[in-house]
């Protein structure tokens, strides 16, 4: 003998909330966005292929080193790390923000 399930509307009455109808207006798309890479400076472009060097684990650690010495590094052990970041380094060489790594605020 099978006991049939009730459903819960069986229980409880089942109330509709009626809908508010607001009529919104229609407000104009902006316009399409810039690409991303034709907005950045010339020094944001250098800051940011210097920041995928940092994340590039293909050339070892770069915490609690320079830039440049892990460039070195890199070169020392045959990894072949970009000629460009070499020269970004050599070029901005009093400039912290080049020459330290992404994760040199970070204490070790």
């Amino acid at each position: 003998m099978t006991t049939k399930r009730g459903l819960i509307t069986d229980s409880f009455k089942v109330v509709k909330k009626a809908r508010k109808r607001v009529k919104r207006e229609k407000t104009p798309s902006p316009p399409p966005q810039q690409q991303e890479t034709e907005t950045l400076t010339l020094r944001e472009e250098e800051l940011q292929k210097l920041r995928q060097f940092d994340l590039d684990w293909r050339f070892g650690p770069c915490t609690g080193i320079s830039r440049l010495q892990r460039w070195e590094r890199a070169k020392l052990h045959g990894l072949s790390p970009p000629e460009e970041i070499r020269y970004l380094l050599l070029q901005t060489n009093t400039d912290s923000e080049y020459n330290q790594s992404l994760w040199s605020e970070y204490p070790l």
